[in-house]
């Protein structure tokens, strides 16, 4: 009976951690990706199998009937009653339910008729349907995932984009208020099901790159706005810029470098929350004047002086 080495397929040992089985897997999946090897029945096929192979081995309890049973883990439970009532019936065990086993060989494919799992139906006969016939296993399509690169302004409002996966232009709608590093699930636009398997899913990472004016921290703004030493002194009102235009600031007499001031809902959008954002934070920078004319100079003089 051929034998699914689901260790040798990710090129671990079978004492390997899950931090090594993990490694191994990403690795694998990034090489033989359909993305990366588009068309490549081969590269397809070695994506099913490490897909699979890592189902099994990043999950304790299934790594253990692995372990246990070989790539027939699924059915443990059917093959403890089997070998109970094999004991029962002096050595010789009734597979009627499991579709009438009895040795043999098995090869495995990765054809549309069948699959890396295909001897699970082969031995167990696939599952009785309503009229008690024999139905093949679907088997669930692969997760896609992308990356989709936005500006802090593409992210501050709702909008549609079109996205290429794997050959199929999606039109998606991106709600305001999006995170660097967000994920979000697109259910059933992954890979084929096959056998009458559901479609897999499509995970999106959005990818925010910085602004040269703005810096967003969770759902608040942060930005710097140059104020005159002279306003800075004696007070004054300055226009600042904010994320939406500008806005007109009452400057206290004798602010210092540094000062910080908050505007409240001057923010960000807070994701899926209408008509609510953050805050927005100025700090402000005061100029020091260069290239005094000497009259100037002389001014300055006599105030320090003063």
């Amino acid at each position: 009976m051929a034998y699914i080495d689901y260790y040798s397929i990710l090129g671990v040992s079978k004492t390997a951690t899950a931090d090594e089985i993990k490694k191994a897997y990403r690795k694998l999946a990034r090489k033989y990706h359909p993305d990366v090897n588009p068309d490549n029945e081969d590269a397809k096929l070695k994506f099913q199998q490490v897909n699979e192979a890592n189902e099994v081995l990043s999950d304790p309890e299934k790594r253990k009937k692995y372990d246990s049973y070989g790539e027939n883990w699924k059915h443990a439970e059917e093959y403890e009653q089997a070998r109970q009532q094999q004991s029962q019936n002096g050595g010789f065990a009734d597979y009627g339910d499991f579709g009438g086993f009895s040795g043999g060989s098995y090869s495995f494919g990765g054809d549309d008729e069948g699959g890396f799992s295909d001897f699970f139906e082969s031995l167990f006969g696939g599952r009785r349907s309503a009229s008690g016939g024999r139905q093949s296993r679907g088997f669930r399509g692969q997760d896609f995932t992308s990356e989709l690169h936005l500006n802090l302004r593409d992210a501050s409002e709702t909008h549609k984009r079109t996205l290429a996966v794997n050959g199929k232009n999606l039109r998606i709608t991106i709600p305001s208020g999006v995170a660097n590093g967000q994920v979000i699930k697109l259910a059933g636009q992954g890979g084929p099901g096959r056998n009458g398997g559901p479609n897999g899913d499509l995970f999106i990472t959005f990818v925010i790159q910085d602004d040269p004016l703005f810096k967003r921290v969770g759902d608040d703004l942060y930005t710097t706005a140059n104020v005159n030493l002279y306003t800075a002194v004696l007070g004054g009102e300055q226009m600042v810029d904010t994320f939406n235009g500008k806005v007109k600031l009452k400057i206290a007499p004798g602010t210092q470098n540094g000062t910080k001031v908050r505007l409240k809902g001057k923010g960000f959008p807070i994701y899926k929350k209408d008509g609510q954002f953050g805050d927005l934070i100025i700090t402000y920078s005061i100029e020091v004047p260069t290239n005094l004319t000497a009259e100037q100079r002389e001014l300055f003089e006599k105030l320090s002086k003063s």
